[in-house]
């Protein structure tokens, strides 16, 4: 049985999210002052567009309405994507991530920061950039290996479409 709002709060919402075709990702009910706010955060393998959002918004809050899970005060439903920096947690999003560049905090101490290459079940392949001239190099990481993982934000990365084209030209 569920012990704290946020579990009872995942076992109602979840059904509705996974049916518009969403993951949920995360749920936190936080107070702001004197009103509480709900935030849910969904993604998908392909991301979130903000019709999908608005739709699982609309069903999230009219099933909220039908039920006491909130409590009788205010809240604000606040619904959205996990962001650029997201931390990988799970799984699927170590295959989401695959070609970002992602910050790792290794168990055995020290950080690297690599792109993610490819994933599978044991753990995942990543290319560490080369420093001052040198060739990236490949290496394997496994998911046990991983304290914590990041999503790193790239401004001047050329994306493949750019390369190709840069290539033909």
């Amino acid at each position: 049985m569920s012990t704290t709002q946020s579990e009872r709060l995942r076992e109602l919402l979840e059904p509705l999210v996974t049916s518009q075709g969403l993951d949920l990702e995360e749920i936190a009910v936080d107070s702001v002052g004197r009103k509480r706010v709900l935030r849910v955060v969904v993604d998908s393998d392909t991301g979130a567009d903000l019709d999908q959002i608005a739709d699982v918004s609309r069903a999230l809050s009219a099933k909220l309405d039908e039920t006491d899970a909130m409590g009788e005060g205010e809240y604000t439903l606040e619904v959205g994507t996990p962001g650029a920096e997201r931390a990988l947690t799970e799984h699927r999003h170590y295959v989401r991530a695959t070609d970002r560049l992602v910050r790792f905090q290794l168990h055995e101490g020290g950080e690297l920061v690599a792109r993610i290459l490819d994933v599978d079940d044991d753990g995942l392949d990543v290319e560490v950039p080369g420093v001052k001239g040198r060739r990236a190099t490949t290496r394997r990481l496994a998911f046990d290996d991983i304290d914590k993982a990041r999503v790193q934000v790239e401004f001047n990365r050329k994306d493949k479409k750019d390369m190709k084209e840069e290539e033909e030209a």
